[in-house]
């Protein structure tokens, strides 16, 4: 592999930028055994909550015509057993370590950061899309006045780079960037999932005991994409996209519009090795149009 892929976002060196998305991936050992997952630039955690949590009853996972809506509901074992199990193992692989954070609290995300202030990793992923519990389940990440109190708090103990990931089902999603720009954060990450819906027509009633989920894969890519056009010529700080990408080309455009770094997710589902075919397409790409490095074609939409 050439230095053609070579990128920096916030000062962290990624050998390429294509990192697997935080919830599709598990914690790498099982993708482990389908392709050698240090070929990837990244890797992005199962989002982890200070405690041990189940997740969510009934229908976690609902096919659609172009992706998949889910409503696992931060099913993980817990910033603990993570740090014991999974973290040693992780930081071992020649990778970017990504971990991301969730909390339905802001208590719930300031103790789980202060355990992962005790370890060593690369980048903290902060999610947050999570309900937040005591203000009747309304997410964090919608509001940006709601999202600056916990992106605040976060880094003023965060020892580690800090990214902040976006719901695109916010109220600005470019106001809630540039917030997190004037909070401290090292960059951002967009898009979560989309608020969607299915309904069983048998029993008459929604398929998810929610009622809503998150949409992903490559449904929601033109709007993500969107999305990461506005936001990376908005803030100064960097950008990971993501939302539907599928292929090489999907990566391209993403760095075309902005991205330093794109990441893959529900794609793993349909083939767990896709992201080595979209490194492999998007070396091929810069090689045949002349470019030494990704660098000159990132922003240039």
């Amino acid at each position: 592999m050439s230095s053609r892929l070579k990128t920096t976002f916030a000062g962290v060196e990624f050998k390429n930028p294509v990192v697997l998305a935080s919830g599709t991936c598990g914690f790498g050992r099982e993708l482990n055994e389908y392709f050698d997952i240090e070929r990837l630039g990244g890797l992005c955690s199962k989002g982890l909550l200070e405690h041990p949590h189940g997740g969510n009853d009934g229908i976690r996972i609902w096919e659609t015509p172009s992706g998949i809506m889910n409503s696992v509901g931060l099913e993980n074992p817990g910033v603990d057993a993570f740090i014991e199990k999974d973290l040693d193992w992780i930081n071992q692989k020649n990778l970017v370590n990504i971990v991301n954070l969730g909390g339905h609290s802001i208590e719930d995300y300031l103790k789980g950061m202060e355990k992962l202030n005790q370890v060593d990793l690369d980048i903290l992923e902060l999610n947050i899309s999570c309900p937040n519990v005591k203000s009747g389940g309304m997410n964090f990440g919608t509001k940006t006045e709601v999202a600056r109190e916990i992106v605040r708090k976060i880094r003023e103990i965060c020892r580690h780079k800090l990214v902040v990931k976006l719901s695109p089902n916010a109220e600005d999603i470019v106001s809630l960037a540039k917030m997190c720009e004037e909070e401290g954060a090292d960059g951002v990450s967009l898009t979560n999932t989309f608020l969607a819906m299915a309904i069983d027509l048998q029993k008459k009633k929604p398929v998810f005991n929610n009622t809503y989920a998150g949409l992903s894969g490559p449904a929601i890519k033109p709007i993500a994409l969107r999305m990461v056009h506005q936001v990376s010529h908005a803030v100064n700080i960097p950008v990971m996209g993501l939302g539907g990408i599928t292929t090489w080309q999907d990566a391209i455009e993403f760095i075309m519009a902005g991205a330093t770094v794109i990441q893959v997710g529900t794609a793993t589902f349909m083939k767990p090795d896709i992201s080595m075919d979209i490194i492999d397409g998007m070396e091929k790409y810069l090689e045949d149009n002349g470019y030494e490095s990704i660098e000159e074609i990132r922003g240039i939409i």
